[in-house]
């Protein structure tokens, strides 16, 4: 996973020898605390989201290279980490400890959000889910501990996001405002490009028949498993998957020993970060695989807390789930 402290390190990923300095740390603060100023009363408003595209212009060059750069080639982890962004994470509130906690009112996090979102892209989100915020906690919930989602915190197994859809986002951004108590969650991540040269052959064969089916949560409202299809598509040598561990079911013999073939290798090779306050991980959904390691949380007001949003790279794709070529996708 390439990683990036916006304090010290080169931008390795995208320059290998343009260091980040103060200035560049400082700009970035500055722009999205200008598009803060302007936001309005709240973020999922067009105008905030138009506002943000316009403002991703302002951001120092460098960052904006290496998520150009990332954009057109997610390297061989197909995960991307910026380190120590500024969120003053000094004056942040109590963490949320509800169901569904999203972020409609405009904050420093949600800017910094949308800034990134609009350089990749476009962000977009789902009716069924949070109530299609743009801005979404991931948070512990008392009592969901055991949930494979954002609310629990148990292990998290490895999956595309919403693996059962049909417009699924490229780009899973996951900026962390607090770590949890002990530090031991980790971001963890998979990608098809350092899974797929170790599986078998036939394991690969097997992945690119449609013989999965993939549950979508109750969250959506939707009953039944869908359409069958495939884990690997796309070019053989390069190929973008989907599948969910917890969700994705293969119709055949050889279909299930493909896909625990597939789980037992992401779990043997799988990158591991621990996030810290400022740090956003950037997922290429299309390539990578996420979860997260388990912790335990305290509900004290300081547990773990990310702020999520999903990214398009090319939004019309998904038009006709969109009225209005809004943001939300309401099927």
């Amino acid at each position: 996973m390439s990683s990036v402290d916006m304090t010290q390190a080169p931008y390795a990923a995208a320059s290998a020898d343009g260091a980040v300095d103060a200035h560049t740390l400082t700009r970035l603060g500055q722009v999205a605390a200008e598009l803060l100023d302007q936001a309005g009363d709240r973020v999922d408003d067009p105008a905030c989201v138009a506002r943000a595209r316009h403002a991703w212009e302002d951001v120092p060059t460098e960052l904006r290279r290496t998520v150009r750069e990332f954009r057109r080639h997610s390297g061989p982890d197909g995960a991307l980490v910026l380190r120590r962004l500024p969120i003053g994470a000094a004056h942040l509130p109590p963490t949320p400890a509800v169901c569904g906690s999203v972020q409609h009112g405009p904050s420093l996090t949600a800017m910094t959000l949308l800034l990134f979102a609009a350089g990749l892209g476009d962000p977009a989100a789902f009716a069924a889910e949070k109530s299609g915020a743009l801005v979404q906690d991931v948070v512990p919930v008392p009592g969901q501990e055991e949930v494979q989602g954002n609310v629990g915190s148990v292990e998290l197994t490895f999956h595309t996001e919403n693996a059962f859809h049909p417009h699924r986002p490229d780009y899973v951004m996951l900026l962390c405002l607090r770590p949890d108590h002990e530090g031991v969650a980790e971001l963890r991540t998979s990608c098809a490009r350092r899974v797929l040269p170790l599986l078998t052959p036939s394991t690969r064969e097997t992945l690119g028949r449609p013989e999965f089916l993939t549950e979508a949560p109750p969250s959506f409202g939707l009953t039944g498993e869908g359409t069958a299809h495939a884990v690997l598509t796309g070019d053989p040598d390069d190929p973008d998957w989907c599948f969910d561990e917890a969700a994705t079911k293969a119709v055949t013999p050889e279909g299930r020993a493909a896909l625990a073939e597939l789980a037992e290798v992401a779990h043997r090779t799988y990158t591991g970060v621990l996030l810290r306050p400022g740090d956003l991980a950037v997922v290429d959904n299309r390539v990578t695989l996420h979860g997260r390691s388990a912790f335990t949380p305290r509900y004290d007001g300081r547990d773990r807390w990310l702020q999520r949003t999903f990214a398009y790279s090319d939004l019309r794709r998904s038009r006709d789930h969109r009225p209005g070529d809004g943001t939300v996708l309401v099927k």
